[in-house]
């Protein structure tokens, strides 16, 4: 009974370390891989001006005044979309287009991209680039839970992330107004999921990590079997490495279960 406590109680700590430490590696893989999709795809003016495919590259965001630079922006908020990057909400229009444009991003793990959004000021910049060109929104409002910016500009942006880094229990939004025209795109919009809503968690996740779980157990038996009928540290070895891999892709998708702002 004590070695079962003391394995769930490791496994718990190794999630906690992989959810806020290690899982920013994971973003910074993706975020390099989209920055060099999308980068190819503004210089040959293919980058997508419309609704995408789910984890799609779509924009390149900077925000100097917290520290964001080049940040790719995907299409989808779902947990997994928000495990790469920041993500558009696809019910609203793509950033620089005529209306409002809604990016969310996770506060703590994955990188915690708008982990310092609550520092933003009014009269603070956020610039976009994407196929249709470069945009600049300037902060001017701020919201929280059921209470809405109350913003009269047309064409303005709406940032969303988490009101804390470990739990968070709502929403926070700071808004902001589109500097100069919009695109001349026709700002289609896509439609939004439960998945996809502020503090929603990843469902589509569980069967992906309940395998992975499997297989896990599966590993681990195999290596207490072969332990006791070859030499012991020759198999902790030799499955170490499939252990830890198989392990981190069980952190991965129980990460994604997480609230996807978090």
């Amino acid at each position: 009974m004590a070695t079962a406590a003391s394995l769930l109680s490791v496994l718990i700590l190794g999630f906690a370390g992989y959810a806020y430490g290690l899982s920013r590696l994971q973003e910074q893989h993706s975020q390099a891989n989209l920055y060099r999709v999308l980068a190819a795809e503004l210089a040959q003016a293919t980058a997508p001006v419309s609704p995408s495919p789910d984890g799609v590259p779509l924009a390149i965001m900077d925000i100097p005044a917290i520290g964001v630079h080049q940040a790719v922006i995907v299409e989808g908020t779902t947990g997994a979309d928000l495990a790469k990057g920041p993500g558009h909400r696809r019910d609203t229009v793509l950033p620089g287009q005529p209306g409002v444009s809604v990016v969310m991003g996770r506060s703590g793990t994955f990188g915690a991209p708008f982990a310092a959004l609550t520092g933003l000021q009014v009269g603070d910049k956020i610039d976009f680039t994407t196929g249709e060109g470069t945009f600049t929104y300037t902060v001017n409002a701020f919201g929280q839970g059921s209470k809405p910016i109350v913003d009269p500009f047309k064409n303005r942006l709406v940032l969303a992330t988490g009101d804390s880094t470990w739990i968070p229990t709502h929403a926070v939004y700071v808004g902001a107004h589109l500097d100069g025209e919009p695109a001349g795109g026709s700002g289609q919009r896509g439609t939004q999921s439960d998945l996809d809503k502020p503090l929603a968690s990843d469902t589509d996740a569980w069967p992906t990590l309940q395998l992975w779980a499997l297989a896990l157990a599966l590993a681990v038996a195999a290596t207490v079997g072969l332990s006791v009928v070859w030499n012991r540290r020759a198999v902790y070895l030799s499955m170490a490495p499939v252990l830890a891999a198989l392990l981190w892709c069980v952190y991965e998708n129980a990460a994604i279960l997480l609230p996807n702002l978090n």
